[in-house]
C-alpha cells in the first residue's frame, strides 16, 4: 500500500485554484496538481439549491502532510466551507510515486 494520497479540493475559479496549488508547492505540501476548470457544480447551500461554476484542484501529497494541508487551504481559501477531501492510492506507477515521496521529502 501506497502512503500516497489524492486531494481533491473545489475552488471558485482558475485564479484561486492556482493560488492555492502553487502555495502548496512553494511549501513543500504537494508534488504537484491538475486544475480541472468550468466544472458545474449543484449542491445545497443555506437551504437553497445553487448551481455554480467551479475548478477542481487534484494534487498528489503524502499522508503525513494532510492535516497541513487543510489548515493552508481553509485560511487561504474564498469558500465558507472548502471542499478538502482525500483519496488513498492503493496503487500506482512506481516510478511516479517514488518521485510523488522525493518531491516531499
Amino acid at each position: 500500500m501506497s502512503n500516497i494520497k489524492l486531494a481533491y479540493i473545489t475552488c471558485k475559479n482558475n485564479k484561486e485554484a492556482n493560488q492555492i496549488a502553487s502555495k502548496l508547492i512553494n511549501n513543500n505540501l504537494i508534488a504537484c496538481a491538475n486544475i480541472i476548470s468550468n466544472v458545474q457544480s449543484i449542491f445545497k447551500w443555506k437551504n437553497k439549491l445553487t448551481k455554480n461554476k467551479e475548478t477542481i484542484l487534484i494534487a498528489k501529497t503524502k499522508k503525513s502532510k494532510t492535516k497541513d494541508i487543510m489548515s493552508m487551504v481553509s485560511e487561504i481559501h474564498s469558500y465558507e466551507n472548502p471542499c478538502i477531501v482525500f483519496f488513498d492510492i492503493k496503487e500506482g506507477s512506481k516510478q511516479f510515486l517514488t518521485w510523488v515521496n522525493q518531491c516531499l521529502k
